[in-house]
């Protein structure tokens, strides 16, 4: 199998603060738009690719706990800010002439379709970029879990988590110069140790269902291509 192949279906997982670029707040089209082309490229390979993007550009659940917010509803405030990244994801996918769907995991139905697991893999069966907005639908669970189930329904063969480092270090490299980047890592590895990749909810969910997860930089042109063919700099995390 060729490396480009390796992966047929892929979950692309996007923290809100990817999309602010240089801004403190919101969405920067420029980045936005970026991040679309990188995903063009991998759907031009004959990858499907879907995509969980969060919400902290926007509103983040336990920073407005910490303000006073009960907590369902900071949770749900932030699921509805999951959907404005992933109609501005869609809008940026669309004008570079890729199909994409936005399916919600609570209703919207005059701006998304449900989420439905079945006409999602028709989607990407069909080279639709499918954007699964909302989370889980649920309080209490983030999108790192959303992306973590979402990867298990639909059967992906790899989560790409696209961060703002290119992998997983022993400590924040913007702040540890000595800092150490690891190639690889089990998922126990990331739970025993505390490593801050994803959840541990999200690290457990992929771990029961075999899911790789890849860490990359998405600020790096090209990466997602690069390390779905193998040769991107990155930190692989299975068993």
């Amino acid at each position: 199998m060729s490396n480009e192949l390796q992966y047929k279906r892929v979950l692309l997982k996007l923290s809100g603060e990817a999309l602010m670029g240089e801004q403190d707040y919101g969405i920067s089209p420029d980045v936005v738009k970026r991040v679309a082309e990188e995903i063009k490229t991998v759907v031009e390979m004959g990858i499907q690719v879907c995509l969980v993007v969060g919400a902290g550009n926007i509103f983040r659940g336990m920073t407005g706990v910490a303000s006073g917010f009960d907590r369902t509803s900071a949770d749900h405030m932030g699921m509805l800010a999951t959907v404005m990244n992933s109609l501005a994801m869609q809008n940026a996918l669309e004008n570079i002439g890729i199909d994409t769907r936005v399916q919600s995991a609570f209703p919207i139905a005059s701006v998304c379709e449900p989420y439905i697991r079945r006409k999602a893999i028709r989607h990407m069966e069909k080279g639709r970029v499918v954007v699964f907005a909302a989370g889980t639908g649920n309080p209490f669970f983030t999108t790192d879990s959303a992306a973590a189930l979402r990867a298990a329904e639909m059967n992906c063969d790899a989560i790409l988590k696209g961060t703002q480092v290119d992998g997983v270090y022993n400590a924040d490299p913007k702040l540890d110069p000595q800092a150490v980047k690891y190639d690889t890592l089990s998922y126990m590895d990331v739970l025993k140790n505390d490593l801050k990749v994803m959840d541990a909810s999200a690290i457990s969910l992929a771990r029961e269902n075999n899911i790789p997860i890849l860490v990359f930089s998405i600020h790096e042109h090209g990466n997602f291509a690069n390390v779905l063919q193998g040769h991107g700099p990155h930190t692989k995390i299975c068993d």
